[in-house]
């Protein structure tokens, strides 16, 4: 099994919030800094408790994405996408909506030869989605 786990910089929480809203996702796991036990060998400052360590999202019914904050600056690379196929046209349309809003679309969600839709758009936060509906 592949799961994809994205990087964030002070934002996993909002965009996975906003994933959970688009895809009408399950949140499996949302725990922060401040969940940690105190550790003299890894300080969390006050400012960083609210961050997310860890966090899991349920999409569909056979994917799920994984993510966390972290203090490096990551580079959007545009190497990688996920990739989503749903079972319905109205599912589709939803999450797209939800996603392309503030972000840019690569190719717009439409019908193609191979598919009943297909279209790929990155999202604020710098995140490519590639959609399908067979």
């Amino acid at each position: 099994m592949i799961k994809p786990y994205l990087m964030f910089k002070r934002e996993c929480a909002e965009a996975f919030e906003m994933y959970q809203e688009a895809f009408d996702g399950e949140m499996i796991a949302m725990q922060k800094y401040g969940d940690m036990p105190p550790n003299l060998e890894f300080p969390v400052a006050e400012d960083d408790k609210n961050l997310v360590l860890h966090a899991q999202l349920k999409l569909t019914e056979s994917g799920s994405i994984l993510g966390s904050d972290g203090k490096r600056d990551y580079q959007d690379s545009g190497k990688v996408s996920i990739s989503v196929e749903l079972d319905s046209e109205d599912r589709a349309k939803k999450a797209w909506n939800i996603l392309k809003d503030g972000g840019t679309i690569h190719m717009d969600l439409q019908p193609t030869f191979f598919a009943k839709l297909h279209g790929s758009v990155k999202d604020k936060y710098g995140v490519t989605w590639m959609f399908t509906v067979n």
